[in-house]
């Protein structure tokens, strides 16, 4: 199976697959503004691969996105959290959640393995 995935061509840019931003209550506005930020910083990282953008409101929480976050984190992309209530999601064992604070809503965050 790995093999098939090295023959596939790598997109030029990099792609970003959204999930839960329906019942995030966020306006299309702030989604567009987020969405082309991440874009930029994956492109200006030198990343043209697939990434996930969860988004997860804390005060409705969805435990479909928890099983999101398990599946997509075994083939080694990054994976983002738009936190749109009080907390982030529980992170999977042996990962956390780091805030990038390069964004100045100090909501989003990457899902990043712990050391040790």
């Amino acid at each position: 199976m790995k093999i098939l995935n090295f023959l596939k061509p790598k997109p030029a840019q990099p792609t970003i697959d959204s999930y839960g931003q329906q019942g995030c209550g966020v306006s299309q506005e702030q989604i567009q503004s987020l969405m082309e930020w991440l874009f930029a910083s994956l492109l200006n990282a030198g990343y043209s691969g697939k990434s996930y953008l969860v988004w997860y409101n804390s005060n409705n929480p969805d435990p479909s996105l928890e099983q999101v976050v398990k599946k997509v984190m075994r083939r080694g992309e990054p994976i983002f959290l738009y936190r749109c209530g009080g907390r982030t999601m529980q992170p999977p064992q042996g990962y956390y959640w780091r805030m990038m604070d390069e964004h100045p809503s100090m909501r989003i965050y990457q899902l990043e393995v712990r050391d040790g």
